[in-house]
């Protein structure tokens, strides 16, 4: 044996069984996408998940990425790729898992070179999904950079430029041993990634010591060496270890007494809890998105996201004029000379003519091969829909048989995705799943479900593309990806608010207003709420005044409309939190006669009615993207950025793991790139419908701060 046989399987020894020394067993047999692997790190999380990370290629090449080997809940083994990039490329490293963050130290280039710099030490935080630097700042996920000089000279980095080296957690506390080119033991206690940088002139005083110890035991070595008596070397002296600590060592004993910092007073450390940062992408002033990604401490987002009343007197008017003139589905105007019901006539008898499809026979595939480009997707140059009415029909009633399977109120487990409104803005859905992962087995979706909390249509310019897209998801996906319904998932909402005239303009007069109809006889069978591992119960809306107890939304029965006057209907869909946690109870609510908003108490009484720890609900634009409300009980949500092309907010996602604590993922609305097809003459012109359509029926008021676009105390500047 030369032992220069490259291997790539994954072995399994159960030591609980007593049967000769325990068993092994092969876990999986689909390596990961590198395929060969030498000098990786393979390091488990409390949950079980196994993580690879680095090592060198088969040309000894070093190597960046890390790979998971999670467990799936059918009990398949299955490798899939980490977000993001390291800081480092590197081999010959140590990486120990503290909590839900992997510290990697260390490592080799090649050559005889180190990894070295603000490098030597990377964290990658699993629970964000992002690589951090010793002072928590989040590294490129495209280009694996330091977004901004993080360490600089920091003497600290030093401790940690060796490779071939063991680490151990014990606690908060890793212990870095031995190595080459370093010091014989070190403690070094990094949690949060933040701790080398607080050492200050005790991480130092531990170089400087360190250097002479390492001199002292080259010396002896080579003593040893001169000593030497057939061929054996005499033992060394053990070194006193009770002796007093240096005031070096003293204070990392002092700084090791630490913990996190501590979460947000208004959520408690059991449970489902908010993660204390937030992550977020930002766009530059430059104009391009350039992968500017921070991670930002909450306490930052309630400076940022002051609330404000919710509307005037003369918004409220409004609101309730326009909703008196909801239409319902019987009075669609006619047009061209078709009546609606001479339509449905006319399509229906040339669908006999052609001949009915029994499914769609592989048509979400290529809807999701068309759409799902998170990086390439370019808004169509021409308006014209892609799909004709027989394919988002078949479409449609595909999903549909999977939606008449669920019950009203879903079951998830964690870990999941969570997405506020979209409204037609298909471009941040691609955002959100370029920077934070997208539902293909290119990305994540083998190991962490997507749940949509409604709105996919209206206000924004391409709701076709992004219903058909999510739909095609759920075909795929019918147990990974979940919708449940938004209140412009209904005919006579979405009729006013832009849908409709989307399908008309972008598919004809004729096919338009079916495809319309379809989509919308599909809305009535979603699922109304989602209920993640029973202790987070997810909605469009709220409780409003009518809703005590979860069994009251699983007893609506679907298909069900706006029309049949349900109160909890209403509220589940419809209903706001009051303006701040000093307004309790009922109040009137500003988008129209009957709906009310609810205060903190009432979210409280409904959390203990319900053995439930916290609300997700959507349907209001929030400045930041989310915004908690009932100290921290309820958070909103909202994933379209600069909502109807003024409200200048953030969109954001909730990333909820398996340790039920939930992560805020953020971007910030791009401006507008100078020629492109979005600023063109011809591109103004045909979009002229939606900017009236926006202008004629103004959102719903921002809850959060209005920005201007020049005010560099937002988030935005960052």
């Amino acid at each position: 044996m030369s032992g220069k046989r490259p291997l790539a399987d994954v072995w399994a020894l159960d030591t609980a069984n007593p049967m000769n020394g325990g068993s092994w067993n092969r876990k999986v047999k689909v390596h990961p996408p590198a395929w060969v692997i030498w000098y990786a790190t393979a390091s488990a999380r409390s949950d079980g998940l196994l993580l690879l990370c680095g090592g060198r290629d088969a040309n000894g090449v070093p190597l960046s990425s890390a790979y998971g080997l999670a467990k799936h809940r059918d009990g398949r083994w299955e490798w899939a790729i980490a977000p993001g990039v390291s800081p480092s490329p590197r081999y010959q490293h140590a990486a120990v898992f503290v909590n839900a963050r992997l510290h990697v130290s260390g490592g080799a280039l090649g050559g005889g070179r180190m990894v070295e710099d603000s490098s030597s030490i990377a964290v990658l935080d699993t629970a964000a999904g992002v690589w951090c630097d010793t002072k928590s700042v989040v590294t490129s996920p495209r280009t694996g950079r330091y977004s901004v000089d993080a360490a600089g000279g920091d003497a600290s980095v030093e401790l940690t430029r060796r490779c071939r080296h063991a680490a151990a957690a014990v606690g908060d506390l890793i212990f870095v041993h031995g190595g080459l080119r370093g010091v014989l033991l070190i403690c070094l206690f990094m949690t949060l990634c933040e701790v080398l940088w607080r050492l200050g002139k005790g991480v130092e005083y531990l170089v400087e010591a360190s250097a002479a110890e390492a001199v002292a035991i080259s010396a002896a070595l080579a003593a040893a060496k001169a000593r030497q008596v057939n061929g054996q070397i005499e033992q060394l002296p053990d070194q006193d270890h009770d002796s007093e600590a240096t005031p070096g060592e003293k204070q990392v004993s002092n700084l090791s007494k630490a913990s996190d910092p501590s979460l947000p007073n208004n959520v408690t450390p059991a449970g489902v809890r908010l993660h204390h940062r937030a992550v977020v992408v930002a766009a530059e002033t430059g104009g391009a998105l350039g992968g500017m990604v921070r991670q930002l401490s909450i306490d930052q987002f309630e400076n940022e996201g002051r609330r404000v009343s919710y509307g005037t007197p003369e918004s409220a008017t409004a609101a309730r004029k326009l909703l008196d003139r909801q239409m319902s589905i019987n009075s669609v105007p006619k047009k061209l000379g078709y009546s609606y019901v001479t339509l449905l006539l006319s399509l229906s008898s040339k669908e006999s003519e052609e001949g009915q499809k029994s499914g769609i026979g592989g048509g979400e595939q290529e809807v999701i091969a068309h759409l799902l480009k998170p990086r390439g997707w370019k808004p169509p140059v021409r308006r014209q829909f892609f799909l004709d009415c027989n394919e988002i029909a078949d479409l449609c009633d595909s999903a549909e048989r999977i939606f008449t399977s669920e019950p009203s109120v879903l079951q998830i487990k964690a870990p999941v995705k969570i997405f506020g409104d979209l409204h037609g803005q298909f471009g941040d859905l691609m955002r959100l799943f370029d920077e934070y992962g997208a539902p293909s087995t290119a990305g994540d979706i083998s190991y962490i479900d997507y749940l949509f909390l409604g709105d996919y249509v209206d206000r924004g310019q391409h709701s076709l593309e992004t219903i058909a897209l999510l739909l095609a998801l759920k075909v795929e996906c019918p147990h990974n990806v979940h919708l449940i319904r938004g209140n412009h998932e209904a005919a006579d909402i979405n009729a006013l608010f832009g849908f409709r005239t989307e399908c008309i303009e972008r598919m004809g007069e004729r096919d338009g207003i079916w495809c319309w109809h379809r989509i919308n006889r599909l809305f009535n069978w979603l699922p109304l709420s989602a209920l993640i591992e029973k202790k987070i119960i997810c909605m469009h809306g709220g409780i409003g005044r009518s809703i005590n107890h979860v069994e009251q939304i699983a007893n609506l029965q679907r298909p069900i409309t706006m029309e049949t006057g349900s109160v909890v209907l209403m509220d589940l869909l419809w209903s706001d939190p009051t303006e701040n946690d000093s307004v309790e109870g009922l109040r009137p609510n500003a988008r129209g006669p009957g709906l009310v908003t609810f205060g903190p108490d009432r979210v409280m009484e409904f959390c203990n009615n319900n053995d439930l720890q916290l609300i997700i609900r959507a349907h209001e634009c929030v400045m930041d993207g989310f915004e908690r409300f009932a100290q921290g009980h309820l958070i909103t949500l909202f994933s379209a950025t600069n909502y109807c092309g003024t409200a200048n907010n953030a969109g954001a996602i909730l990333v909820l793991g398996r340790d039920l604590v939930v992560v805020p993922k953020l971007i910030h609305p791009l401006p507008p790139v100078i020629n492109s097809p979005e600023t063109s003459p011809e591109r103004r012109i045909e979009d002229t419908w939606m900017q009236e359509l926006n202008a004629n029926r103004p959102p719903t008021p921002t809850r959060g701060r209005p920005q201007v676009a020049n005010d560099r105390g937002s988030l935005a500047w960052i």
